[in-house]
Parts: structure tokens; sequence; C-alpha cells
């Protein structure tokens, strides 16, 4: 089972950046799915989830509004777009899969993250 996490890099104050997360492995359409970030020096931060189906989602209070998960069942791919992005989002992303909601005990698998660096 392998989930790969894409898309993070430099951005200013305000811009968009597009995550992806390709997963491979598993029954991709039958796992809720979930991103959560790290910054330097902090715990592990839940962001969004969404469930199989990807019919519900659910998001962070620091991020709704800003930012919007999404899912591909053919393709076995999850996408986070970001935007308006500050600098406080400036963390490792991780996609994860096995569960809905913010307790990242729940999750089963995890991949490795992408730097997303928002600069002022």
């Amino acid at each position: 089972v392998q989930l790969q996490a894409s898309g993070g890099g430099l951005v200013q104050a305000g811009g968009s950046l597009r995550l992806s997360c390709a997963a491979s492995g598993l029954t991709f359409s039958r796992y809720h799915m979930g991103w959560f970030r790290q910054a330097p020096g902090k715990g592990r931060e839940f962001v969004a989830s969404i469930t199989s189906s990807g019919l519900n989602t659910f998001y962070a209070d620091s991020v709704k509004g800003r930012v919007t998960i999404s899912r591909d069942n053919v393709k076995n791919m999850m996408f986070l777009q970001m935007d308006k992005l500050k600098p406080e989002d400036t963390a490792d992303y991780y996609c994860t899969a096995g569960s809905f909601g913010q307790n990242p005990r729940a999750y089963d698998v995890w991949g490795r993250g992408t730097l997303v660096t928002v600069s002022s």
C-alpha cells in the first residue's frame, strides 16, 4: 500500500496550490481519506477529510473556506486545493487513508509528506 503526496512548493501569501495524493495497493474507493500537516516543531494537525464516496467532507476551522478536498475514485487520486494561503499554512502535508475525521490515530496508512512554504 502506498500513498504519494505531491504538488507542494513555495508560494506567496494569498496564492494557491493544489496538492495531489496518488494511491496504490488498496481498493481506493472503499477508503475514507484525509490530509494532515505538520509545521516545524509542531505536532501533526488535521486539515481535511473526505468519505469514500466523496459525498461528505470535513475541514479544520483553520482552513475552512480556503481549502477544498476532493477525490477521483477512477484515477485513485485525492486532491487538496488550497487558496488564499497564509504563512501559517507552511508545513509538510500528508495524505492518509482509513478514517473520516480529525483523529490521526484512526487512520491506517500514511504517505510521505509534500512541503508547502508560504512566504509573507
